[in-house]
């Protein structure tokens, strides 16, 4: 059952009826899926009517095309009651009534519930009448302004600002599997698939080195030799491949010196261990146990030879190759944007140069909740998957929409800063979930968060 908002915004009113004598009470205006309950108490104890004497209560409901006329009353002196009697006037629609009786007649109709009704208005007319129905004297009061709209949530989102960033550093990383002669450590260049696997990493460079708002800051390159042989060999190898790549690249650009950085490893026994605890290798736990050990590297590559040397034939054939590799990572600058046509048109071709507050300031120049607006803050959470900051922010855009589902993903990233606590609140509001969207929203306003009283006052609202 929903109660619709009475006269002074109450479910409830009090009015006195022009004229003096009357007061409706308790008045109550409800409605189920398809009814209309109209109730109330008309204290009559303060009207004298004479014995010729009829007042007349007229209740009905009013939009602006369309009127109901609800039961009337009539309150009767005693000759007008018992003639009223004899003609049989009271009906369905009209509720006969003795003055002096009662002091308190109980009125309740119910109708059929119609759209117009949502937002109409309740009022009774009031006439008093003396002998042979003529009329004294006239009123009409309104009772109760119904409001059976949707009860919508609304409130106001709160967006995080992003930091500026000072300076604009990125990284992008890769692997290339460089193929050498066996035991060798020179670069040939039309080697196997080394064509391809060199490519990767000049495409790699090329895109940033060609870009005139990037700057190339450093280059760092990791070799990896596989455990197959000796350590001190696949330290040299790992050592030696990793400058052969490092002085490859350096001849194709001619960077600055030490712009370039290498290292190695001699063996990737880790790569080995993420392969093995992924596969369905019999005797897997075994060789897990091999690599974690504390034998040192030739020892432990020996115990697995011989432990499981099927296995260990099938890793050698299989596995090992992919071991041997070269992990390269180049760090760049990229310049910063202030014009926010310019940044809408970076964001079109390259969003991945835009920092988050850059896309903030570009969102700042839209309007709330228009499409554009909601791309940029979709953007910079694609961008930024990881950033707390972008994920509010897109939960709040999500809101706007009143897409839940796609606001409570986003908040599940948000971290628990008081601003994630008031909008995972007015996402629970927005589901329907008042219990939950009240300890939330109280929550976010002990914390310090300004639009959390609003978001209550809202709550409030929307749960009568």
């Amino acid at each position: 059952m929903i109660s619709a908002l009475a006269l002074n915004g109450s479910a409830y009113s009090e009015v006195d009826l022009a004229g003096g004598g009357i007061r409706m009470e308790n008045i109550s205006v409800e409605k189920s899926e398809r009814t209309l309950f109209v109730k109330m108490d008309i204290d009559v104890s303060g009207l004298k009517v004479k014995s010729n004497q009829e007042v007349w209560m007229r209740p009905s409901l009013t939009s602006v095309d369309d009127t109901l006329r609800l039961p009337s009353v009539m309150l009767a002196g005693r000759n007008r009651y018992f003639q009223a009697g004899r003609h049989g006037v009271a009906s369905d629609s009209i509720l006969l009534y003795r003055a002096g009786n009662q002091t308190v007649i109980p009125y309740n109709a119910v109708v059929s519930y119609e759209e117009w009704m949502e937002s109409a208005t309740l009022s009774v007319d009031r006439e008093l009448r003396g002998c042979c129905s003529s009329g004294i004297d006239r009123s009409s009061d309104l009772l109760a302004t119904l409001d059976f709209r949707p009860r919508v949530y609304e409130t106001a989102m709160v967006y995080a600002t992003p930091a500026v960033e000072t300076v604009k550093t990125r990284e992008v990383s890769g692997q290339a599997y460089i193929d050498f002669p066996v035991n060798r450590t020179e670069i040939y260049p039309d080697y196997r698939r080394n064509p391809v696997e060199l490519d990767k990493i000049r495409r790699t460079i090329d895109v940033i080195r060609n870009d005139s708002d990037t700057r190339i800051t450093s280059l760092s390159i990791k070799g990896y030799a596989s455990p197959e042989g000796s350590y001190a060999n696949n330290e040299r190898l790992a050592k030696g491949r990793t400058d052969a790549l490092a002085g490859y690249v350096d001849g194709l650009y001619e960077f600055p010196s030490g712009l370039i950085s290498t290292s190695w490893e001699a063996e990737d026994w880790d790569g080995l261990r993420k392969y093995v605890e992924g596969s369905g290798l019999e005797g897997r736990d075994g060789i897990l146990a091999i690599i974690d050990s504390s034998l040192a590297p030739d020892a432990r590559e020996r115990k697995l030879k011989t432990s499981y040397p099927g296995q260990y034939k099938f890793l050698l054939e299989n596995v090992y190759s992919g071991l041997r590799h070269s992990d390269y990572r180049v760090e760049y600058v990229i310049r910063s944007y202030t014009d926010v046509d310019e940044i809408a048109s970076v964001m079109r071709t390259s969003p991945q140069k835009l920092s988050l507050h850059e896309l903030f300031v570009l969102a700042q120049s839209l309007e709330p909740g228009s499409d554009a607006y909601n791309e940029v803050f979709e953007v910079a959470v694609r961008m930024y998957p990881d950033s707390e900051l972008a994920n509010l922010n897109a939960a709040s855009t999500a809101l706007l929409r009143r897409d839940t589902a796609a606001a409570a993903r986003y908040l599940s990233r948000a971290g628990d800063s008081p601003q994630a606590t008031y909008t995972r609140g007015v996402c629970a509001a927005i589901d329907g979930d008042h219990d939950t969207a009240q300890r939330l929203l109280t929550s976010a306003q002990a914390a310090g968060v300004a639009e959390a009283a609003a978001a209550l006052a809202e709550l409030e609202r929307v749960s009568r």
